[in-house]
């Protein structure tokens, strides 16, 4: 594999970051991850930062040097961070859960592959054009579940119906396979990002520079239109196939990585977030319930 990459976040005017990005691989497989921990709950960034440590040890666990299946990584991938930080409540007796969104997308074969709960957004541009974004689980985006889920009258983009941390169990929603294409240009990013530019701006941003450049760029100008008060802003895009990645300084090529070998951008978590040793229960509850779920859904088909 060959790409280019690019990632910053921006505390804007809050208190805290609490938004987490980065990116691992090895030879055959790449994951891209961005969490932006919710306001208005106790450690924000505990959760974004657990979700992060959570998916990126089951991918150094499971990328042999690709995963069997990338769509049930990712869903067991995300169900697992959410046990992660309920769990993380849970032994310190928090009244209130950390919570979190998650947006993750998955490379190999030549594919992407992708996963989000909440309203982090991923973008897929090709040729200039936005090909696909994710939805957001917002009332907004999803009009029909504000009767159903006892959401507002009026639909408020910032309120969710789903995160991870909460004592529900997640929503989620699943992308491609998309097969990439020379040039095919990714973006993870916050709320913080989308909520303060157009989507045509951003898409323009992404589709006029290299991602080193048009990242740091559109940070810069979410910041500046959210002024004093803006939300944290994050993001972390790439280009596939980049030619010359290699020598670039922010170019990645796994042509000589060995079998075995995994590298990550992802930070190892607070010492008393419990992240650096995954819960082997949790994620065998995650892929019991996955399971359990497949079976219904074959025995209703039956």
């Amino acid at each position: 594999m060959m790409f280019s990459v690019f990632q910053v976040s921006r505390k804007g005017g809050r208190e805290r970051n609490e938004d987490r990005m980065g990116y691992c691989y090895t030879r055959d497989a790449a994951l891209f991850a961005l969490a932006d921990g919710m306001g208005g709950h106790p450690e924000g960034e505990v959760a974004a930062q657990l979700a992060l440590q959570t998916v990126s040890s089951l991918f150094q666990r499971q990328a042999r040097p690709t995963v069997d299946d990338p769509h049930a990584f990712l869903t067991h991938a995300l169900m697992a961070a959410h046990h992660q930080i309920v769990r993380y409540a849970g032994d310190k007796g928090m009244l209130d859960t950390p919570r979190t969104t998650l947006v993750a997308a998955l490379l190999q074969d030549g594919h992407a592959f992708w996963i989000h709960c909440g309203d982090s957004r991923l973008y897929v541009v090709r040729d200039g054009q936005l090909l696909t974004r994710t939805r957001d689980h917002s009332f907004a985006e999803h009009p029909a579940a504000s009767e159903s889920l006892g959401g507002p009258p009026t639909a408020n983009r910032n309120i969710l119906f789903t995160c991870l941390g909460s004592p529900v169990r997640p929503i989620f929603d699943h992308g491609g396979p998309l097969r990439l294409l020379q040039g095919d240009r990714l973006l993870l990013c916050s709320d913080g990002l989308w909520g303060t530019l157009p989507e045509e701006a951003i898409v323009a941003g992404v589709a006029q520079a290299p991602v080193a450049e048009a990242v740091p760029d559109l940070v810069e100008r979410a910041l500046r239109a959210g002024g004093a008060r803006c939300d944290n802003v994050t993001a972390i895009a790439f280009e596939w196939e980049t030619p010359g990645a290699a020598e670039s300084a922010f170019g990645v090529s796994t042509d000589s990585i060995s079998d075995g070998v995994f590298a990550s951008t992802i930070q190892a978590g607070p010492a008393d977030a419990s992240a650096d040793e995954l819960d082997d229960a949790a994620i065998e509850r995650s892929i019991a319930e996955i399971n359990e779920a497949i079976r219904r859904s074959a025995a209703r088909r039956g």
